[in-house]
């Protein structure tokens, strides 16, 4: 018979995404984390295999429940209020994760990707990964043709402006403190509908290919 496992890889991702958003990924290692989460570090190797594996899966847990919630938050807005309503709610996002699960929320927006998934990444996590940036950039489209039947890159980078770059300038200060206010939330959906009262520019046109 299997041995039983011991300690919960559940507490090890817990503990993996708190520690990631306290100290950034560069600072964490198995022996801290493993004190952190009352295991043996091989508890870590275990259950994951190693460090960058457990840390890289912290962050596709994360990432799921932000684009599940981001995703929940748009269909609701586009039922009841349409689509500008639809793109605040999608900006809104981390404040509403933050609520439910501080530690996900400080680690999607304090902490930039590349900073976590490196080379050693296992391929199955960096194939979910990739599966979930199409799920967010189907997510982009959808609000751009909604807004304007448009679904070029023009349209989604205005979306994107709204979605991404916004809540991160906004948001940042206030989700390393593990909340966000009402204040901010307030200006953050201020500013999204002033983005979006301006049309995006014309797509943009390709330039032939020549020759030589």
């Amino acid at each position: 018979m299997p041995r039983p496992r011991i300690h919960d890889p559940e507490r090890l991702l817990d503990v993996a995404e708190r520690l990631v958003a306290d100290r950034g990924p560069e600072e964490v290692t198995a022996r801290g984390l493993a004190l952190a989460a009352g295991a043996p570090n091989s508890a870590i190797y275990h259950s994951f295999g190693s460090l960058p594996a457990l840390v890289g899966r912290a962050w596709l847990r994360a990432a799921t429940h932000f684009v599940d919630v981001q995703e929940g938050l748009v269909d609701t807005a586009l039922a009841e209020a349409g689509p500008v309503a639809a793109v605040v709610a999608a900006a809104d996002a981390p404040a509403v994760v933050a609520v439910r699960r501080p530690d996900a929320a400080r680690l999607m927006i304090t902490v930039s990707p590349d900073r976590v998934l490196g080379p050693q990444l296992p391929d199955e996590v960096a194939a979910a990964l990739h599966a979930l940036d199409k799920r967010l950039v189907r997510l982009l489209v959808r609000l751009a043709r909604e807004l304007w039947q448009r679904g070029d890159g023009v349209a989604v980078e205005v979306i994107t402006t709204c979605v991404v770059d916004l809540p991160s300038a906004l948001y940042r200060r206030e989700l390393a403190e593990g909340r966000v206010g009402e204040d901010s939330r307030r200006r953050l959906a201020a500013a999204v509908r002033a983005v979006l009262a301006l049309p995006p520019p014309k797509r943009r046109s390709c330039r032939p290919v020549t020759t030589v």
